[in-house]
């Protein structure tokens, strides 16, 4: 069994001080469908990110700094006020994106028991980041990840810019813990770790006992997975000294509509 398996029911030991990052599984991205479909999910570094899509690490490492300017989340259910969050949508249809009329963003309970069922609104994403033809460029490419796997059709995707700090002491990326999102595909991107420990990455066969555990660290790496065959979560972050943070970007591309009410 490989060092970074893990079933759903076993927890990790605390670490004691700052501990060493348990290397993700990085996939060749000719091996990238591939993986997909065996595995229902997959890690791609950096350099193949900007390869696949087209987008330059440059551009990529420019968006980085507006995550600096996040609004407070003011739906967290535990009474936290440690998330910070921007939320856009977009379709994809073949090579044409279009931003959709800013709008909520609303998950069932089945899907999330926390925070399911209310319309949650946040503001919407920067127009610097949204409008750049690189951002086009970046959707378009999780579009064809995702056609390969389910089939070419529409997408209506939903992004969404988080910050997770460490002021209270504490954060949780996902208080909602394991779970799926209802989608076809979700993209998780490391934007930055800065001074913490913990944010380790767990992923879940949906129907069985296989999993893996991993800290995703570098910069614009990303993790895909299919929604309907894993479930996932990441765990707690704490402080390594005074503000520290886990960014991420996710976005999740689902068929046939947006999730609404």
């Amino acid at each position: 069994m490989l060092p970074n398996t893990l079933a759903p029911h076993l927890a990790a030991p605390a670490p004691s001080g700052p501990p060493e990052l348990l290397a993700p599984p990085l996939t060749p991205p000719a091996a990238l469908a591939a993986t997909l479909q065996s595995l229902g999910s997959a890690v791609l570094g950096a350099a193949d990110v900007c390869t696949l899509s087209g987008v330059g690490i440059a551009t990529l490492q420019a968006w980085t700094p507006l995550w600096n300017d996040l609004p407070p989340d003011a739906y967290l259910r535990d009474g936290g006020r440690y998330r910070f969050r921007r939320h856009s949508s977009f379709l994809v249809d073949g090579a044409t994106v279009t931003q959709a009329p800013h709008r909520p963003h609303w998950q069932p309970v089945a899907y999330n028991a926390l925070h399911g069922g209310m319309e949650r609104h946040f503001a919407p994403m920067e127009p610097a980041m949204v409008q750049s033809p690189d951002w086009s460029a970046l959707l378009r490419w999780l579009a064809q990840v995702c056609s390969g796997l389910k089939g070419a059709q529409p997408w209506f995707i939903e992004a969404h810019q988080f910050r997770i700090d460490t002021a209270e002491g504490i954060g949780r990326p996902t208080p909602e813990g394991a779970h799926r999102d209802g989608v076809d595909l979700v993209a998780v991107f490391m934007v930055a770790r800065h001074a913490i420990k913990g944010g380790e990455t767990r992923v879940f066969d949906a129907h069985g006992p296989q999993g893996q555990r991993f800290t995703l660290s570098e910069p614009w790496s990303v993790l895909l997975l299919d929604d309907a065959r894993v479930i996932h979560e990441s765990t707690p972050i704490q402080p390594l000294q005074a503000g520290g943070y886990r960014d991420t970007l996710v976005v999740t591309l689902r068929s046939g509509g947006f999730q609404d009410a």
